[in-house]
């Protein structure tokens, strides 16, 4: 069964043409924030970051022009939101489907991370534009982004910071895009802080779950939500709400990837001592998926993925020099 998953194939489906060339339209949904990394002695470090902001970032480094990526969010009218946008452009993220809010502002979150690598989130957004960008009337029009898109990537952490209104809209709007023809892809990332309650987390992505074609959780965060259990028991969990395509990430232990009955483990293939673990699940979304929309088969994929999440680990911040990102070669 195994060598059916190292097996290259077309990859996910692509369904338009631009410029006379095949590329693949990703749209990344969530909240990117204002980052402070504590650098210690009182000195911080200014950034900007979100889980699927950061994917989206990672994808686009590892594709190149082969991929177009677009960020959807809502942000407010301040200095910081016009910075971030400028940043994403600087990476080649699209912006077309951002709302401005006057009179908000972006989240903020602060990282403290130990001697082993491992952080600690402080998180402050009450008045963050992004809770409000499937229920304020200026954002609307960004469901037709979504339905236009290849493939469409949200989280836990998008379906945390929405009211119970924004997440109907947003059900809606995914699977009026899902009948479209569009690929959804999601990585639970669940932070007990955004949540009233485990069970409330629980219904919500079970709800979700039965939208999503490509799951990329953690066997960490699952085991936080839904009681210990191994990768395989991830899998069949998520195989039992109707999710094809799983790819659970187990950190040190690779990655365990089951799809129509087929599965394996895709060892890491370096082991690296981590200076700030921050973004690892992240970047190795971006590189997952930016393999498989490129015809790289789904071991070939993971083996990508943790590639580019060595590096990110490797280095303080959500958000790594450009350099020292791996690149899929054309």
């Amino acid at each position: 069964m195994a060598a059916n998953l190292n097996q290259a194939g077309p990859g996910l489906k692509v369904r338009r043409e631009r410029s006379g060339n095949a590329i693949s339209r990703v749209v990344a949904i969530g909240e990117c924030m204002i980052e402070l990394s504590d650098r210690g002695q009182g000195a911080l470090a200014l950034g900007y970051a979100g889980d699927t902001l950061n994917t989206a970032v990672y994808l686009k480094r590892a594709a190149g022009a082969r991929i177009a990526v677009d960020y959807l969010t809502a942000l407010g009218d301040d200095p910081y939101s016009d910075s971030m946008l400028a940043f994403w452009q600087s990476e080649g993220i699209g912006t077309d489907s951002v709302a401005r809010l006057p009179g908000k502002l972006p989240g903020l979150y602060m990282i403290k991370t130990d001697p082993a690598g491992e952080r600690r989130f402080y998180y402050w957004r009450s008045a963050a534009a992004a809770k409000l960008m499937f229920e304020a009337p200026e954002t609307f029009p960004l469901a037709e982004q979504i339905a236009a898109a290849d493939l469409a990537i949200f989280s836990g952490i998008t379906l945390s910071i929405l009211s119970d209104a924004g997440r109907d809209r947003f059900f809606d709007v995914l699977t009026a895009a899902r009948a479209q023809g569009t690929t959804i892809a999601y990585d639970g990332n669940y932070r007990p802080a955004g949540w009233p309650g485990a069970e409330a987390a629980r219904g919500c992505f079970r709800r979700f779950l039965k939208l999503v074609d490509i799951a990329l959780p953690s066997v960490d965060d699952e085991a936080n939500l839904f009681g210990p259990g191994t990768a395989r028991d991830v899998a069949a969990r998520l195989h039992d709400l109707g999710v094809g395509e799983v790819v659970v990430k187990q950190g040190e232990a690779g990655s365990l990837i089951s799809i129509g009955g087929a599965e394996e483990t895709v060892p890491v293939a370096e082991l690296v001592k981590p200076i700030d673990t921050t973004a690892a699940g992240d970047s190795f979304n971006g590189g997952y998926l930016a393999a498989r929309l490129l015809g790289q088969s789904p071991a070939e994929s993971a083996r990508f993925g943790g590639r580019v999440a060595a590096s990110v680990i490797q280095h303080r911040g959500a958000i790594i020099p450009l350099d020292a990102t791996p690149r899929l070669e054309n």
